[in-house]
């Protein structure tokens, strides 16, 4: 019951309690993300088809999903900056509706280059959806409920993770490749009824932002700790899952009709651990960033060191999304701490950080695979990843003191022109509990 009650938790309203209560407005925004997480990640599991249809190698087809990657990286801060000063629910429903079209170019390709391309398309879009969805979440919860409400949004993606992936790896199995972009389509269609009927009209601050006052935040080698961070950890995780297919097939011997059922165990690991690193991180961030960056690593080495052996890589799928999303809505939280005078741009920031990751990751991956050290070597190139992002949370520990805290003192402005105050309080989130 209690883990019912978790996973229930991630993408429901609280009951009544001495937390504070999430806006609908956050769920909605959860629920959206869910049509752009299943077409950021659903490439895992089509592969294979994809590589057989456009006549190419499975790593050039693994190109495809750092194509996304590289789109979101260059699309988060282009597209935060360039609507910075517009209206968010209007810059919302324009992103989504051209993501939803992206879908629908992918789906006609003719050629791989015209994949490749409607894939960076789609994700320029889903990085300006992301950086904006992200800024609004914020500023419409407490100082001490960032972790949380992120991971309503990061509940989206471990959905995706859990219904959407699997689903698309099933559709590319039975109905070919190109239906499951069909059904990213659809499900995009109905984000924007949701988005257009349920997103209120939110206006500007007062106070209109300043792109001057947003960058300054580059000045800070926190900010720049927290993009290396976050790189590495999802880098990490996304040099072995992107070739998880294969290494299901070719290496564990699994028939392919297993891969959409371990791609959804993956993504019910995904789903418990957003759910307790939410609720865990806002009181102990480095604590979080610590133990779940450590797990993944263990986690890593133990796939590479048993990818022969199908028990042990099926419950190492479901252990790997767990202790992967666990960290994000930490990640998440640790930017907006260090860079809350500038909400836009730091949601931007960790998008594109996050996404440099699943670009040098895939990237990592196939070169391993093309220097012939096989499948399972993926999973070492990614534990080395994670190793690195371990050291930089130390550093970024040893270095924390007054100045990171107190830039929180500006923190995001609320949508309705307020702002959220005492930066005291935001203090005791960066430093209370420990770690």
């Amino acid at each position: 019951m209690t883990g019912t009650r978790a996973l229930l938790a991630t993408v429901m309203p609280d009951s009544a309690s001495s937390r504070p209560r999430m806006p609908m407005a956050v769920y909605i925004l959860g629920l959206s993300v869910f049509a752009l997480g299943t077409s950021e990640f659903m490439l895992s599991g089509l592969l294979p088809p994809i590589a057989d249809d456009m006549d190419v190698s499975i790593p050039k087809a693994g190109l495809l999903i750092s194509a996304f990657a590289i789109g979101m990286v260059v699309g988060a801060p282009l597209l935060a900056v360039a609507t910075l000063r517009l209206p968010r629910r209007t810059t919302l429903i324009a992103l989504i509706s051209v993501f939803g079209l992206g879908q629908v170019a992918g789906a006609l390709a003719p050629t791989y280059e015209v994949l490749f391309v409607s894939r960076v398309v789609s994700a320029l879009a889903c990085a300006g959806f992301w950086a904006v969805g992200a800024a609004v979440a914020i500023a419409m919860v407490p100082v001490n409920a960032r972790a949380r409400a992120m991971a309503v949004m990061i509940g989206g993606l471990s959905i995706a993770n859990v219904l959407g992936v699997p689903l698309g790896a099933f559709l590319g199995e039975s109905f070919g490749w190109r239906s499951a972009f069909w059904a990213v389509g659809a499900a995009s269609a109905i984000a924007l009824v949701g988005v257009v009927t349920r997103i209120p009209r939110i206006p500007l601050p007062d106070e209109k932002p300043q792109l001057k006052r947003e960058v300054a935040i580059y000045r800070d080698r926190q900010v720049w700790l927290s993009i290396v961070i976050t790189a590495l950890a999802a880098g990490g995780v996304f040099c072995a899952f992107s070739y998880l297919a294969p290494l299901l097939t070719d290496v564990a011997g699994l028939d392919s009709g297993w891969v959409p059922w371990v791609l959804g165990l993956f993504g019910v690991g995904a789903l418990i651990g957003t759910t307790i690193g939410g609720r865990v991180a806002d009181a102990h961030l480095f604590g979080v960033l610590l133990s779940g960056i450590s797990a993944s690593t263990v986690f890593l080495v133990a796939l590479a060191l048993f990818a022969s052996n199908q028990i042990a890589v099926v419950v190492l799928a479901f252990l790997l999304g767990l202790s992967a999303f666990y960290t994000a809505p930490a990640l998440n939280a640790r930017m907006f701490n260090v860079a809350g005078v500038a909400p836009t741009l730091a949601g931007a920031t960790t998008t594109a950080a996050f996404n440099l990751g699943n670009t040098s990751g895939p990237w990592l991956g196939g070169a391993v695979i093309d220097a012939d050290f096989g499948f399972r070597a993926t999973a070492w190139a990614g534990a080395a990843m994670l190793v690195l992002g371990l050291v930089a949370v130390t550093v970024s520990l040893r270095l924390r003191g007054g100045a990171p805290s107190r830039r929180i003192a500006g923190a995001p402005a609320h949508p309705g022109g307020e702002r959220h105050t005492g930066s005291e309080q935001a203090v005791a989130v960066e430093r209370g509990g420990g770690l």
